[in-house]
């Protein structure tokens, strides 16, 4: 196993692609802290899934708008198993806006979408670093997305908030090397629940796509393991798992 006994900490970690990476992590030997904000079920659904597997994980509920909470959750854990190895900031947030509808993208949204997704990383990167730098193999994996390369996404502010992850995850990598690794994934198209897409999106996207199928949550997962142990000359980079689409467009 790549992370035995290695403690992780994947925020919204109990549904979609979080879910993906917290299981494919505990496949792996990690103890895996399955954080979630309000989708308290799901997160016990991961983590009953994940013991059943004979690996280890709990449920550890903290907003990452919360500061005070995602420091609590750190000490906590810290204090349980004596150090943190893996952040996983995957917590995300977004509501599907078309592009040119500009007067659809209301402040509540554009403050929810950014906070979340981009605050919330900040938080929660900033909270672990005493945590993780003194760890040997440490490393924080952002949750990006292909969204900023071409403006697109489920809404402008969206794409916005993904390009300042990938920006953020550079800032990180800098001051944070040679200690601890920070690197980013973007996913294109992965079937979730997520901004509540329809199905028909994700079946027009496998038709041009040019593998013809979408990667998984569990593709994800296997990633994000990759970048938290064999990676160990990988820093500061953002990799896209998009079936092609940012390289090669769509046929």
């Amino acid at each position: 196993m790549k992370l035995k006994d290695r403690v992780v900490i994947v925020t919204g970690g109990g549904t979609g692609i979080g879910r993906g990476i917290s299981t494919h992590f505990a496949k792996e030997g990690a103890f895996v802290v399955v954080n979630y904000a309000t989708s308290k079920e799901a997160a016990e659904e991961t983590v009953a899934a994940i013991t059943a597997a004979g690996g280890s994980a709990i449920p550890y509920q903290a907003s990452v708008l919360v500061e005070s909470e995602i420091q609590k959750m750190f000490a906590d854990v810290a204090a349980e198993r004596g150090g943190i190895d893996v952040l996983v900031n995957n917590a995300g947030w977004s509501q599907r806006i078309p592009h040119h509808k500009l007067d659809d993208l209301t402040e509540e949204i554009w403050d929810k979408t950014l906070n979340t997704n981009l605050r919330g990383k900040f938080y929660a990167s900033r909270a672990v670093v005493p945590y993780i730098k003194g760890k040997s193999g440490a490393s924080i994996i952002n949750i990006a997305s292909i969204a900023p390369h071409a403006g697109g996404g489920s809404s402008i502010v969206y794409a916005a908030s993904k390009a300042g992850v990938i920006s953020m995850t550079k800032s990180f990598a800098r001051i944070l090397a040679p200690e601890v690794r920070v690197n980013a994934i973007a996913p294109g198209f992965v079937r979730t629940r997520f901004a509540n897409w329809p199905q028909q999106v994700f079946d027009e996207a496998e038709k041009t796509l040019p593998l013809r199928r979408l990667p998984s949550p569990d593709e994800v997962g296997a990633l994000a393991v990759f970048l938290a142990s064999d990676a160990t000359a990988i820093t500061g980079e953002t990799i896209n798992i998009d079936a092609g689409q940012t390289s090669l467009g769509r046929t």
